[in-house]
C-alpha cells in the first residue's frame, strides 16, 4: 500500500531510489506499524471526536529524525489517524545549533514547537565531577516535555528509542540494577494523564542510522552525555556489539526473548503463585496389580 502512489511527504523528498533503500524504508515503516498496532498506541475515539494529538520529540539525532519521518509517512498515507506536533527542547547546551531544527521543520512543512529551557546549567551545577549526567538530564527533559504536551493538548509524548536502546536498558538493569526491566513501548506517566510511546521499539539502531544518513538529515550530536567516557550504557553496547559480531542476529534473538517472558520459569513470586502451585494427586494413575 505504501508504494501505490508517487505522492510522498516532504520528509521523504529526495530519497534514494535504490532497491536497498526502498527495502530499508519499507522495513522501518512495517516495524513501526507493527509496534503501534501491537501495543495499542492509537486511542479509540468516538465518531466525530477530534483525533488524538501526539507530541513527537525531536532531538536532532538519527533516531528522532527516523521517528519523525516514519510517523509522518504513516499519517500521510492515512495509516495513522492522529495529529502530530514535533517538539525540540533546547536544553541550553553550549554550541547547540539553535537554528537547524526550526529551519528544517519549516522547510518540511512540519507543525512544531521549539522550547528553550536551560537544564544544562542545572545538570552541571548538581552533578559532581566524574559522575554521569544522564539520569538528571533525562528527568528534567521528561518533566518539560510532559508540561509542553499538556499545554498543547496532546495525549501522548512520543520518543525515538529503538530496539537497541531497549536491549541496552534491559542489560543495564540486569547488571547494575538487579532487576529484569527495560523501557516499555507504551506506559502511562506517574500523574496518569499522558501516554509515553516508543513506536521504533522493533527497529534496529543500524537501520535508523542508515536511513537518516541516506536522507541527509542535519544530525545534531549530543555534547552533554555523548561527551562522557565510560558510561554504563557504552559498556553494555560494547558487550552487545561483541556478541553480535561473534553470532550475527544475536540482538534480535535477545529482543524476541523480551517479548516471550514465562513468569512460571523465573523466580519472582509476585509474578507467579509458586506457593499455590499444586500437584494433581487425584488425577495420578494408580498402578494395576
Amino acid at each position: 500500500m505504501l508504494d501505490e502512489t508517487n505522492e510522498i511527504h516532504p520528509l521523504f523528498a529526495g530519497a534514494p531510489q535504490s532497491t536497498e533503500f526502498k527495502k530499508l524504508r519499507k522495513r522501518i515503516v512495517r516495524m513501526t506499524r507493527e509496534a503501534i498496532d501491537q501495543y495499542g498506541m492509537v486511542e479509540p475515539t468516538a465518531e466525530g471526536a477530534p483525533k488524538p494529538k501526539w507530541l513527537v520529540c525531536l532531538s536532532g539525532g538519527k533516531d528522532s529524525y527516523t521517528l519523525l519521518a516514519v510517523l509522518h509517512e504513516l499519517q500521510w498515507r492515512g495509516l495513522l489517524p492522529v495529529e502530530l506536533l514535533a517538539c525540540n527542547l533546547d536544553q541550553g547546551q553550549p554550541n547547540f545549533p539553535a537554528t537547524v531544527l526550526p529551519e528544517f521543520l519549516e522547510k518540511m512543512g512540519v507543525p512544531h514547537r521549539i522550547e528553550y529551557q536551560d537544564t544544562y546549567s542545572i545538570v552541571m551545577d548538581k552533578i559532581p565531577a566524574g559522575r554521569t549526567f544522564c539520569a538528571l538530564c533525562s528527568r528534567l527533559r521528561r518533566g518539560n516535555l510532559y508540561r509542553i504536551a499538556r499545554e498543547e493538548g496532546c495525549s501522548a509524548v512520543v520518543l525515538g528509542h529503538h530496539r537497541d536502546d531497549i536491549l541496552e536498558t534491559f542489560f543495564m538493569n540486569l547488571f547494575h540494577g538487579g532487576r529484569l526491566a527495560t523501557m516499555p513501548p507504551k506506559l502511562v506517566n506517574e500523574e496518569g494523564d499522558l501516554f509515553l510511546y516508543r513506536p521504533l521499539a522493533h527497529v534496529a539502531e543500524s537501520d535508523c542510522e542508515r536511513f537518516a544518513t541516506a536522507m541527509n538529515y542535519p544530525i545534531i550530536p549530543c555534547d552533554l552525555c555523548g561527551s562522557q567516557d565510560g558510561l554504563q550504557r557504552q559498556q553494555v553496547k560494547a558487550i552487545l556489539d561483541g556478541w553480535e559480531t561473534n553470532s550475527p542476529g544475536r540482538r534480535q534473538v535477545m529482543f524476541r526473548a523480551l517479548m516471550n517472558a514465562r513468569p512460571s520459569h523465573l523466580l519472582d513470586p509476585n509474578l507467579f503463585d509458586f506457593t499455590g502451585l499444586m500437584r494433581n494427586v487425584e488425577g495420578t494413575k494408580q498402578e494395576q496389580f
